[in-house]
């Protein structure tokens, strides 16, 4: 967890200049491959910390790393380097999921542990549920999504979700999917 790390002070190589160079490529996909104990759990992690809204306010976690004093390409000078990308800290809806306790040995154990996970994500966010966002037939459809939800409900678990997140914030959704 890239949040108790920086907060415990412990030792820390700073990576925050993956968010830079990811940002400023504008890929719809990024798919990081590294060999094991290489620190990609930790670069989402971190990632998420940064551009997460559940992180909002929470610029002192990156108060002294790179990206904290880098200015987005593009930006004008007079806007100085020391605001930079902190404009963009905890402004994007963000849906983490790690499978790496999915490590069950038959597919309807499997199943249900990712639809735990997937529930559990729709759990943090019955916000969503309040007000006129979404449709009677959506909100019906959020509520579905639970451990015994059935196949067509969790194969478009994560798009509803995403779709949802995007209309609340107005703003496009990162999906971070660990292993």
């Amino acid at each position: 967890n890239f949040g108790q790390l920086i907060q415990a002070n412990c030792f820390y190589i700073d990576k925050t200049d993956f968010i830079r160079q990811w940002w400023e490529n504008q890929d719809a996909v990024t798919l990081i491959t590294r060999p094991r104990r290489f620190g990609k759990t930790l670069t989402m992690s971190m990632v998420e910390h940064f551009f997460s809204t559940e992180y909002a306010g929470r610029g002192d976690l990156f108060e002294s790393l790179s990206i904290w004093r880098e200015a987005p390409s593009g930006e004008e000078e007079s806007l100085g380097k020391a605001r930079g990308y902190r404009q963009l800290q905890g402004t994007y809806p963000v849906i983490s999921l790690s499978f790496a306790n999915v490590k069950e040995r038959d597919y309807r154990h499997a199943r249900e542990k990712i639809c735990q996970l997937i529930a559990g994500e729709y759990a943090r966010r019955t916000f969503l549920l309040d007000g006129s966002l979404l449709t009677e037939p959506e909100k019906d459809t959020f509520r579905r999504k639970r451990i015994d939800m059935g196949d067509v409900d969790a194969t478009l678990a994560l798009n509803q979700l995403s779709e949802y997140l995007s209309r609340y914030y107005g703003k496009r959704v990162i999906i971070l999917l660990d292993e």
